[in-house]
């Protein structure tokens, strides 16, 4: 099951139907399962407050993920994704907001599969992964 909660902003996932059909669609695709997946938008502060409280990190960011799995190959977690910020990137990359909260829900649900960005290798693996599944949107 995937949920959608708001935290200290007014924000509703537009075409929320559609939009978990294809995030179910990414983790079969990826040989996974799902259990339970939350989403939870937010502001940039609130993120940031759970960036220092939880990872030590003092900065912004537009996506935390937590992965809760206790089984292999099973997707559970909490993904917060501050929407002050994925405004401010689509606004500076000069797509649609909606396009890059697509691409930045998609890339919590590889994060919770296996898929990283810490390198560079990493990175460039995780965009192209991104952009896969964006077209398959």
């Amino acid at each position: 099951m995937i949920s959608f909660f708001n935290e200290d902003v007014e924000f509703s996932v537009p075409t929320p139907r559609k939009i978990k059909a294809w995030l179910k669609q990414v983790i079969i695709t990826e040989s996974y399962t799902l259990n339970q997946l939350n989403y939870i938008f937010c502001s940039d502060e609130y993120l940031l407050h759970v960036n220092r409280q939880y990872l030590d990190h003092d900065f912004y960011t537009d996506i935390i993920t937590f992965d809760n799995a206790e089984e292999e190959r099973c997707v559970e977690g909490d993904i917060f994704i501050s929407i002050e910020r994925v405004k401010e990137n689509a606004t500076e990359l000069g797509v649609a907001f909606e396009e890059e909260l697509k691409r930045v829900l998609v890339h919590g649900v590889l994060h919770l599969v296996g898929y990283d960005d810490l390198e560079d290798e990493q990175e460039i693996e995780m965009r192209n992964k991104e952009d896969f599944y964006l077209i398959r949107f």
